[in-house]
């Protein structure tokens, strides 16, 4: 694939204070599939997971937290989404305001205590759309925020 055809090629991505839209629903494509639209009230409904120690890592303004976010982990969103056995690649995260990022299947899949996150909740209280509702918290994220994309507006799961 060259790099103009790259869906998601590096950019800088400037920092954005305001959401994109009102709404926080976000649609997940899966292949051989129709999109699917996800609701918050849905991801309330499958397991949550706590994650202390994360920081957001903000392009332009610098990091905050720590904080303890709470959410579907990504693994577990896909899990109730997918067919068991399921192959992909990877799964390709957008923002309302156009940032985007991709993660591996390795990395979805990875043991660890600190799973990829799609947080709804920081230190007890649900997120406000304006702190990203909902966000995607990567907790190994440790430089200039190229993965943790707030307002997720589509997730594209790649075979």
């Amino acid at each position: 694939m060259s790099n103009n055809d790259d869906p998601l090629p590096p950019h800088i991505h400037d920092p954005n204070l305001h959401p994109p839209s009102t709404n926080p629903d976000f649609v997940v494509v899966r292949p051989g599939s129709a999109p699917r639209l996800i609701t918050v009230q849905y991801l309330h409904t499958l397991p949550q997971t706590r994650i202390g120690q994360c920081y957001i890592v903000s392009t332009g303004h610098g990091t905050s937290g720590p904080f303890r976010f709470q959410g579907v982990t990504l693994k577990g969103l896909l899990t109730a989404l997918l067919p068991a056995g399921f192959d992909y690649t990877r799964v390709e995260a957008r923002s309302g305001d156009g940032f985007s990022t991709r993660i591996s299947a390795a990395e979805i899949h990875l043991e660890t205590d600190r799973p990829i996150l799609l947080a709804t909740g920081r230190d007890g209280l649900p997120l406000r759309r304006d702190q990203g509702l909902v966000r995607l918290i990567v907790p190994q994220e440790t430089d200039g925020a190229l993965r943790q994309v707030k307002w997720i507006a589509n997730l594209t799961i790649r075979a």
